[in-house]
């Protein structure tokens, strides 16, 4: 039902091509056609056969699904990087604070992956409520994010391998190809964690999979390392570490803390696969929001005590940012331990660089099947049923960044593009709280008054006559542009005020009060009006608040990333955009449903 609802509400173009005025310049109605072909709906099939899923996941099940999609390489990458060289100590307060920004996007995440009947990812819930331009761009963004994962837990893995034989690797790279002195490079070469993508790529292309039974395996395995770090870590404690001396609790301060939460976040990649099981489970509107809550607290209960155990063995200024959980027990002279957790850790990256690959030939399959994308990356083998061609490019370039690139700088950019597409996701909700239900939905209940979505409360139209003679959804859209608008412009008066704005007292209060009050102001007006409500699946609380909040704090996030970060990632939309307007607008699958 959600399905025939976009299919008539894609917008229908005479032409796929923009007739232009007799001096080569567009007319307005051919740049009105050009852009609601930016913003056109994917159309959703009905299936000619509806087989409905079995629902067989229990709350459990649910669970250990996002504990075992949650935990994993970030544990092992990013622990130690972001208590060096970000927090120090206070890595346990960024992980913290990335907690609960992932608990708000998870909660946008699991009212799209109820309400939009296929199995999909951000890319899929974008591409139906927003627009395919949107769409496209987190398509292209879940592309770089996996190909700049799989390069980190590459580089990671060999660093790891590496502390088991003490160091063999890198000390004979570096006596016989020499040392790097290039920012952002790494200090040497390191060709054997170009190699691990190379074979990964091989046998995922190859249409291996890895077994239940060994995944499960790998799983119980990195767990049962967990617990060892936890418990021997606290046995091997010393408050001391903490201490003054030492360089305190947060010697980065504030701005440390909220820069090593930017980087955490990406640990708590994982939770859309509880999303992606709504289908299957059982009483899905309670089962898969509580779900993601218990699998986050515990996911961040984990980790927190891990970065609490790591920085009370070793002082946080001492430790190996690159292989870090098996440093800290060959400081502290168990060197047995350390080969475990190296063991363990190689385990989980494994996984999770096997999982880089399906992952990521999976989305760029997915925007090509609808023509966005090169056919190159949609076609199948005829064997293996895998797209070999596109799995062994990908694993060429991230075998490139691996071998080239240092951790810190892979690190870096990891997280500014999940933080990217769940702001999309927030703001997919309240798109499509305020657009009107199809007719025929028996999920959709209309509201106590028997207003439609998108309309004025009718309590409130006599205190708010100035938007009574808004079209429904006008007064939506402008209230959900400045939302946006404000939450960028408060962010970064929050973050950049004081230091690169170089505002006075009065002028860094006004914009904060300007700022903030619109965001407000945005919000009320969002609620002001009817939302759509669905009776059998979770919805997200307290809309529009909390994804507003989830946007707000998304933004707050990706503006503590580095300027390089930033500059590296808007040469990537500028590559993604010319892929866009240069090939994926003309051969979009769109264009012959709207012609």
């Amino acid at each position: 039902m959600y399905r025939s609802h976009h299919k008539t509400e894609v917008p229908v173009w005479c032409s796929s091509q923009l007739p232009t005025m007799a001096w080569g310049l567009p007319s307005t109605a051919s740049l009105a056609r050009f852009c609601r072909k930016l913003n056109r709906l994917k159309t959703l099939e009905e299936p000619t056969t509806k087989r409905p899923r079995q629902r067989h996941l229990t709350m459990l099940d649910l669970t250990l699904l996002g504990v075992r999609g949650m935990v994993g390489s970030g544990l092992y990458v990013f622990t130690g990087i972001v208590a060096k060289g970000m927090a120090g100590p206070a890595v346990v307060v960024s992980f913290s604070m990335a907690a609960v920004v992932s608990l708000l996007a998870a909660l946008s995440y699991a009212e799209l992956g109820a309400c939009v009947p296929l199995t999909g990812s951000a890319y899929l819930f974008t591409y139906v409520s927003m627009g395919e331009l949107w769409a496209f761009l987190v398509g292209w963004n879940i592309v770089f994010r996996y190909l700049i994962g799989g390069a980190a837990v590459a580089r990671a893995w060999s660093g790891y391998l590496d502390a088991i034989f003490s160091h063999s690797i890198r000390s004979f790279t570096e006596a016989h190809v020499g040392i790097w002195q290039v920012p952002f490079l790494a200090r040497y070469p390191d060709f054997l964690a170009a190699g691990i993508p190379l074979l990964a790529s091989a046998f995922v292309s190859s249409g291996t999979r890895i077994s239940p039974c060994l995944d499960h395996t790998l799983s119980a395995i990195n767990l049962v390392i967990i617990l060892f770090i936890i418990i021997l870590g606290f046995v091997l404690a010393s408050p001391h570490n903490w201490s003054t001396e030492e360089g305190g609790f947060a010697p980065f301060g504030f701005p440390g803390i909220m820069t090593g939460a930017a980087i955490c976040f990406y640990a708590f990649v994982g939770f859309d696969v509880i999303a992606a099981s709504n289908e299957e489970a059982w009483n899905p509107k309670r089962a898969v929001p509580v779900a993601i809550a218990i699998s986050l607290g515990l996911v961040a209960g984990a980790y927190i005590l891990v970065s609490t155990v790591l920085t009370l063995m070793v002082p946080w200024h001492r430790l190996d940012p690159y292989w870090a959980l098996a440093d800290v027990f060959y400081q502290r002279g168990y060197s047995w331990a350390g080969v475990i957790v190296a063991g363990g850790a190689i385990c989980a990256m494994t996984t999770a660089l096997l999982s880089y690959l399906f992952d990521l030939q999976m989305i760029a399959h997915a925007v090509a099947a609808d023509g966005l994308f090169f056919q190159v990356f949609a076609q199948v083998h005829p064997r293996t049923k895998m797209p070999v061609v596109g799995i062994l490019l990908f694993g060429v370039l991230m075998a490139f960044l691996a071998l080239l690139l240092d951790l810190d700088a892979l690190i870096q950019f990891l997280s500014i593009c999940p933080l990217l597409d769940y702001t999309f996701v927030a703001t997919s909700i309240i798109v499509l709280r305020f657009q009107k239900p199809h007719s025929s939905s028996s999920s959709a209940s209309g509201s106590p008054e028997g207003t439609e979505p998108g309309q004025l409360r009718p309590v409130l139209r006599p205190y708010l006559r100035f938007l009574g003679g808004c079209r429904p959804g006008d007064a939506v859209a402008w209230a959900l542009g400045v939302l946006v608008a404000s939450a960028i412009t408060l962010d970064c008066v929050l973050v950049f005020g004081d230091s690169a704005l170089h505002l006075p007292p009065w002028g860094y209060t006004l914009l904060l009060l300007l700022s903030s009050t619109t965001f407000l102001l945005s919000l009320l007006v969002l609620g002001a009006h009817q939302q759509q409500r669905r009776q059998d699946t979770f919805q997200v609380p307290m809309v529009p608040l909390t994804p507003a909040l989830s946007i707000l704090l998304n933004i707050f996030l990706m503006l503590h990333l580095s300027y390089v970060t930033w500059l590296s990632f808007s040469i990537w939309l500028l590559i993604g955009l010319t892929v866009y307007f240069g090939y994926g607008i003309w051969h979009s699958k769109e264009n012959s449903r709207s012609s």
